[in-house]
């Protein structure tokens, strides 16, 4: 059977007030009338002595009360059913948050009405006779009492409130739910073979459908959400009428095998018209989506007949024994409410396609993190840092001299800069805002449209103070305070450098010495010792230098590892959590949609 669609509507209303033209008064019993009382609180008794097929038994309550007497059974609902249910109730509860209540209303509603359905009768199924102006289906509904129950004619519309008759006791609970009056409840011909061929049926004659009167059509809404089955009487004018199939058989196409369709008034068809007309409205419902219950197939039942002759309303009546016999017919009509609230929500928990936060959306994301806090400028700064330290430590004296003089003039430009330009501040928050949306938008990337708003607005949420914790980390794992650490060789290098400075010093003193005349004339020796001290402290400057290359490339790495790191920590915790929150929700009402619905809901 199909199940794509569904009514849907509120709970039940108040019960009318207004007096139901199409029955016939109920008088109250005289005292010492010996009337028997039945089980379920009703009072029965014959409106007319020896009026023989036309006797007609009026019911009223005792009380006000809505439930049925003690020893009703109550309804209860298969395995199946139950965990659609209690899914479909976790599903309402997980997306109150994220879902507006206008959306969940019908799964609301559906629950309400499965909860207030299992508290009563399961041994009655309640059935509703609906169709339009002028289709007999009150004269079906009196032929099915086998007495005038409710009142027909050419006046239109001549059913005014709905009328209930039941052919068994405990039902009072039932009829409560639908707000039908006790004036207007009815017990049909005490015949011992009807009552054994429709016990546990209440059967429900409904305004028409298409009454001019407002408050018909409201009735006839309201009750259709709330009965276990519907037989919709057409006729051979009206029933390939737009409104009929548009309004209602198209909606409930999904309850189809809680549906009967009779075709009435076929005494009025000549020949084989009828077998024509039944093909057409065949035809008709096969195009509304309705199963129909042939070869065995579970769907709707369409019968034909005549309700003014009474042509083919036994057989009518022994479906609806049948129908009503196994007792299935209340949790079908809420396994079919439960289908049509699941399809109503397919846009709100079905995904288009793959979700989630993948890994290359987490490390582009870390990377632009990355960027916005200047990593690689410091992990750059870091490493001319430490070559700085290395030149200034292994470096001539004449060298680190000039330097020096250079440093008093300039400021240092070794650690890691701050950002006190506006300009940079302003730049380093439109890459962080730009990293957060795009990582916003990849993780809500083919989403249904609440859920999609959700994961959005917990990243914007999460990047609230997020360039200015960056900016805090920054100053926290750039750089560490004072000179960068020195490796094992660098006091050897040291002294070579004060080795070439001292023979520079030792050749110079010599050749002054010379000079004054306190030393022999020599040259060779100290200009030697000269040459040696001026070109080996560029050569060990040199060697220090291309030793100090891996070391310092290995300390900028490092520091811009820890810099990336600590903006990716920052990242995760303040954006990319919540994101990750707001997916795993998704995910696990995703789950339950699932299991409501009994299908797959899209891409996991």
């Amino acid at each position: 059977m199909s199940r794509r669609g569904g009514s849907s509507g509120a709970g039940s209303g108040s019960a009318p007030t207004g007096s139901g033209t199409g029955s016939l008064p109920a008088s109250d019993p005289g005292p010492g009338t010996g009337a028997p009382a039945w089980d379920d609180g009703l009072i029965a008794r014959r409106a007319a002595e020896g009026a023989g097929a036309e006797t007609v038994v009026v019911a009223e309550t005792r009380g006000s009360g809505g439930g049925g007497p003690q020893g009703v059974v109550p309804l209860a609902y298969d395995g199946p059913l139950r965990s659609r249910l209690d899914a479909l109730r976790e599903l309402v509860g997980f997306s109150r948050t994220r879902v507006d209540s206008r959306t969940l209303s019908e799964a609301g509603r559906v629950l309400d009405e499965a909860a207030a359905r299992r508290r009563l009768s399961g041994r009655h199924t309640v059935v509703a006779i609906a169709g339009a102006t002028g289709s007999g289906k009150s004269q079906l509904f009196n032929a099915l009492a086998g007495a005038t129950i409710s009142e027909t004619g050419v006046r239109r519309p001549t059913t005014s409130a709905p009328i209930a008759c039941s052919w068994s006791d405990g039902a009072a609970g039932l009829i409560d739910r639908l707000g039908i009056p006790p004036r207007l409840r009815r017990r049909p011909v005490q015949s011992p073979e009807m009552e054994a061929q429709l016990r546990g049926l209440v059967l429900i004659d409904l305004p028409d459908h298409d009454s001019a009167a407002v408050q018909h059509r409201e009735q006839v809404d309201r009750i259709l959400r709330l009965v276990d089955a519907v037989i919709w009487v057409v006729d051979p004018e009206k029933y390939a009428d737009a409104m009929l199939h548009e309004r209602y058989l198209r909606p409930m196409a999904g309850h189809a095998e809680v549906m009967f369709v009779v075709l009435n008034q076929t005494d009025r068809l000549p020949g084989e018209a009828t077998e024509l007309v039944l093909d057409d409205l065949r035809r008709l419902l096969d195009e509304d989506g309705i199963a129909l219950g042939e070869y065995g197939e579970p769907g709707a039942t369409v019968l034909s007949l005549s309700a003014l002759t009474g042509d083919g309303v036994p057989e009518l009546r022994e479906a609806l024994g049948q129908f009503v016999a196994e007792r299935g017919a209340a949790a079908r009509r809420i396994s079919a409410d439960v289908d049509a609230a699941a399809a109503g929500l397919w846009p709100v928990y079905a995904a288009r396609q793959r979700t989630g936060l993948t890994e290359e959306a987490r490390e582009e994301f870390a990377a632009r993190l990355a960027d916005a806090v200047g990593a690689t400028a410091a992990g750059e700064a870091a490493e001319r840092a430490w070559l700085r330290n290395a030149n200034r430590a292994c470096g001539t004296p004449w060298l680190r001299l000039w330097r020096w003089i250079n440093d008093r003039r300039e400021p240092p430009t070794g650690r890691l800069p701050l950002r006190s330009q506006a300009e940079e501040e302003a730049t380093a928050r439109q890459r962080v805002e730009h990293a957060v949306r795009t990582v916003a938008d990849r993780a809500s990337a083919g989403l249904p449209a609440p859920w999609a708003q959700a994961v959005r607005e917990a990243a914007v949420r999460g990047s609230q103070g997020l360039p200015e914790a960056l900016d805090a980390l920054a100053a926290r794992a750039g750089l560490p305070p004072g000179r960068p650490p020195r490796p094992g060789w660098w006091p050897a290098a040291v002294l070579a450098q004060a080795a070439m400075t001292l023979l520079q010093v030792v050749g110079g003193l010599w050749l002054v010495g010379q000079i004054v005349g306190v030393m022999s004339p020599n040259l060779g020796v100290p200009v030697l010792l000269m040459i040696a001290g001026i070109v080996g402290g560029p050569l060990v400057e040199w060697g220090c230098r291309m030793a100090a290359r891996g070391p310092a490339r290995r300390y900028g790495q490092e520091a811009e590892r820890r810099l990336r790191e600590a903006a990716a920590g920052c990242g995760r915790a303040r954006v990319l959590d919540p994101v990750a929150a707001e997916l795993l929700r998704y995910r696990e009402v995703r789950e339950q949609y699932a299991r409501v619905s009994g299908v797959g809901v899209g891409a996991p």
